[in-house]
């Protein structure tokens, strides 16, 4: 008896006209010059195949280092004098919008000083990382939507502030697919846990399942537990080629029957990279290898470790690599700000200046964008005891979306500058204000993508990483 066919002589005719409809409408398409450098890609069986941009990229890679929680803008990159006439008073601001109750002037308790030859003042509490000063842009005129962290996290990871959206990573690995095939396109750590929102801040949405970002806990050093089930310790790796060729066909004889089924794509997808990874993720996450004074200039701690994985994972062809600062949201200083802001950025700031100097020294700084900031800043007034809020304290600031810093460095960014201003005070952008949107806008220009063109077409509409607003940063390009 000859097996059943998976779908009806009906279906079978109608399956055959459309295919040769669209071999003709590909051929033709491609002659013309209208195929897409996606489109093309498409055809392989590689979604992780790297590909080429709209334009030649200034940037290969992305490290974005994620300070959630909200880190101060006055008390790390946007220093505001006046705060210090005002201490203990009002602030003459009729439109002072605060998402709790606010009080008088918190003047930063941290001393700035200026750096390199450009001059930005930078806070003591990132004395480091301003060795480098010359290399970065400063963003003083980020703002977002809503001073909450939920929404504001999804702005600034997903561009939506509530509906289910592709990560920034998965558009960048979706985009450019990525350069080593056998370590994911795209990483996303975070120490001790997950970031608030979990895992949709590197969701892959509607982009198939493949381009999600894979999630490391850095708190753990023993590489097996880091990339958990890296070695199969039950079977060779013959046997693991074996066993996933009989997976692969069982897969395909199920998949004829659901051909745009996303899920099971990516857990077809999925099989192949781990089996993949096991040949090269072990080395790339051991940073027992690398020189003593490399360790010591990254310094100790998570933090540290985290910006030395990324380098490592960028030196070996990952595309996307994020460091949330966690877990939760370490950075939202509603009180004992002094304390708490000296201790994070201690965590990161001698890493921070590391890991510009050694993607200088391999040659990876140009082509590397690094992003550093929260998802919004931190009012210039001290919060008020509020219950469940600040434990009765009155040393911390509350959160602020009108006006906050981030800011970038490496590929294609025109360091040494401040890009905008906050007021007098540091508490809303009024020069040359620039949205989240305008900020991905920017980050995919420096990638070589027009962020207007670099869509996805689902449920009927093209969508992109945008929205449908957002304009390029000119002034942050070389």
């Amino acid at each position: 008896m000859f097996p059943a066919s998976p779908f009806s002589r009906r279906e079978l005719l109608n399956r055959c006209g459309v295919g040769m409809g669209m071999l003709g409408l590909t051929q033709l398409m491609g002659q013309s010059g209208l195929l897409t450098t996606h489109a093309k890609a498409a055809d392989g069986l590689n979604p992780l195949a790297p590909k080429q941009p709209h334009f030649p990229a200034k940037a290969k890679h992305v490290i974005h280092i994620f300070a959630n929680g909200g880190p101060s803008q006055v008390d790390t990159f946007d220093p505001k004098p006046e705060l210090a006439k005002y201490a203990g008073k009002a602030l003459p601001a009729a439109n002072l919008k605060t998402e709790r109750r606010t009080g008088a002037a918190f003047p930063s308790p941290f001393k700035f000083q200026k750096y390199g030859q450009s001059g930005l003042e930078v806070s003591e509490i990132f004395a480091n990382t301003a060795k480098h000063i010359d290399d970065i842009c400063v963003i003083r005129s980020m703002y977002a939507d809503v001073p909450n962290h939920e929404p504001s996290f999804l702005l600034m990871n997903c561009g939506e502030p509530r509906l289910i959206r592709p990560s920034v990573g998965s558009w960048v690995t979706y985009g450019l697919g990525t350069e080593n095939q056998n370590l994911p396109g795209f990483v996303a750590m975070c120490p001790g846990g997950f970031p608030l929102q979990e895992a949709q801040n590197w969701q892959s949405g509607f982009l198939p399942g493949i381009f999600q970002g894979s999630y490391v806990d850095t708190r753990n050093t023993d590489v097996e537990k880091l990339v958990e089930f890296v070695k199969n310790k039950t079977a060779p790796g013959t046997a693991q080629r074996k066993q996933l060729d009989l997976l692969a066909k069982l897969n395909a004889a199920h998949q004829t029957a659901r051909p745009n089924d996303p899920q099971l794509e990516a857990r077809i997808q999925s099989f192949e990279l781990a089996y993949r990874m096991q040949s090269e993720a072990s080395e790339a996450f051991d940073v027992s290898k690398e020189p003593k004074h490399i360790l010591e200039a990254y310094g100790p701690g998570e933090q540290a470790r985290s910006l030395l994985l990324a380098r490592r994972l960028v030196e070996r062809g990952v595309r996307f690599v994020q460091l949330s600062h966690g877990p939760v949201q370490p950075w939202d200083s509603h009180d004992d700000l002094e304390k708490e802001h000296r201790r994070l950025a201690g965590q990161v700031d001698k890493g921070i200046a590391a890991l510009i100097s050694d993607l200088k020294r391999l040659g990876l700084f140009e082509e590397t964008l690094i992003i550093w900031g929260g998802e919004f800043g931190r009012t210039p007034v001290v919060e008020l005891p509020t219950p469940g809020s600040n434990q009765g304290k009155v040393n911390g600031r509350d959160h602020n979306h009108w006006g906050f810093t981030v800011w970038m460095a490496g590929g294609g960014v025109k360091g040494g500058q401040a890009v905008g201003a906050t007021d007098e005070f540091g508490f809303k952008a009024v020069e040359n204000p620039v949205h989240v949107h305008d900020l991905h806008a920017t980050i995919l220009w420096l990638l070589g993508f027009d962020h207007e063109k670099f869509t996805y077409r689902y449920a009927g509409r093209d969508f992109r990483l945008t929205d449908v607003k957002g304009n390029v940063v000119k002034q942050v390009l070389k």
